[in-house]
């Protein structure tokens, strides 16, 4: 952080094994670097927050240290993945973890979701497009969640989550690896001290799974937009976008959704007879969509014992964790480099830099 700094140590051989080291190197955690651990350190904050060219001018500028985009590059890509080591310590600890009395909290609250981040072409091959026309797929999925507690309601009732009380996990990676991550993080967070746990998704068969799997005695809520906006992609497709008969269906289907009415919203869709092919098959994925959620919607039910019925928290470190970073216009990420930024800034944002520097950043 002084600039420049020329350095004179000495050189060690074992004849034995056949390798040399330099022991002041060890001592000041410069080993295969030519940077301190504190403009590592600088450089990964700023390339985690930001587009690694601006992370390079900022350096220059705030510091008065030159180094490359380029540099700022592998100094982050290199700490998230020792942060991912330090995650994959966690995980393998967290299934063998004997629970320790903490404060009871009284409602942990999970929510996760998924969102795509643009991927180079290279590691797309062989990949099926989402879109029809498109010859190869553009993006990966990331796997977010998040983890919050909830103690008090504001004047209307509604639950308040606890200030700075969210923390992150994410990567792109199957549902299985993600399972035992979002796991491992409310093992973490004293899931076993929480008078109520909830989990929040938005549907997806894999959440579905994941929470059956890791969260079995959790409640499991379906975000509340999400059921809307399916049942208002129906109103659509039967009666026409913008239609009054459209928005009178919609309406009134919001109702019963909001009401935990799940009946009256299957009734009324078992009554939807449409002659078109793609409109029937729509109508039976809705109903498959909604029975499979059934006891997932009782929004009334929720409300009254004053739980989240949205899953805003976690869509919004979507956006903030992965959007702000991974999705600017013109970027394109290998699996290994997203992984490593998605590590990264899950720290920062779960406020837990400083513990994973002191853990395992220094070394």
């Amino acid at each position: 952080m002084l600039g420049l700094v020329p350095m004179v140590r000495a050189y060690y051989f074992c004849e034995t094994c056949h390798r040399g080291f330099f022991p002041k190197d060890r001592e000041l955690n410069v080993v295969e670097s030519s940077f301190s651990p504190g403009v590592r350190r600088m450089a990964a904050r700023l390339g985690g927050k930001g587009p690694f060219a601006e992370g390079r001018s900022d350096l220059l500028e705030l510091a008065g240290i030159e180094i490359t985009a380029k540099e700022v590059e592998r100094i982050s890509e290199a700490t998230g993945e020792k942060i991912r080591d330090l995650s994959r310590i966690e995980i393998s600890s967290a299934f063998s973890r004997s629970p320790t009395p903490g404060p009871e909290t009284e409602i942990l609250c999970i929510a996760i979701a998924g969102t795509g981040v643009p991927i180079v072409p290279w590691e797309q091959e062989g990949r099926k497009a989402k879109e029809a026309g498109k010859d190869r797929a553009r993006t990966r999925e990331v796997k977010l969640g998040c983890v919050f507690t909830q103690t008090t309601v504001d004047q209307e009732g509604k639950p308040v989550r606890d200030s700075a009380s969210t923390s992150y996990v994410g990567a792109i990676e199957t549902a299985e690896e993600f399972g035992p991550r979002i796991y491992t993080e409310a093992v973490r967070r004293e899931i076993g001290d929480a008078r109520k746990v909830v989990l929040l998704g938005d549907g997806a068969i894999w959440i579905t799974n994941l929470a059956e799997e890791h969260f079995p005695d959790a409640t499991r809520i379906l975000d509340m937009y999400h059921a809307i906006e399916h049942a208002s992609d129906v109103s659509k497709a039967i009666y026409g976008a913008g239609s009054e008969l459209a928005r009178q269906w919609t309406a009134d289907r919001v109702l019963e959704i909001k009401a935990g009415d799940v009946e009256g919203l299957l009734q009324a869709l078992q009554q939807l007879h449409p002659s078109d092919k793609e409109k029937k098959e729509l109508v039976r994925k809705s109903l498959g969509y909604f029975e499979t959620n059934e006891k997932a919607m009782r929004y009334d039910e929720f409300r009254r014992k004053h739980f989240f019925v949205g899953s805003g928290v976690v869509e919004a470190g979507c956006r903030a964790i992965i959007g702000q970073r991974l999705k600017r216009s013109g970027m394109r990420w290998t699996v290994r480099g997203a992984n490593a930024i998605i590590a990264l800034r899950c720290c920062l944002l779960s406020g837990r830099w400083e513990e994973a520097w002191a853990k395992r950043l220094t070394g």
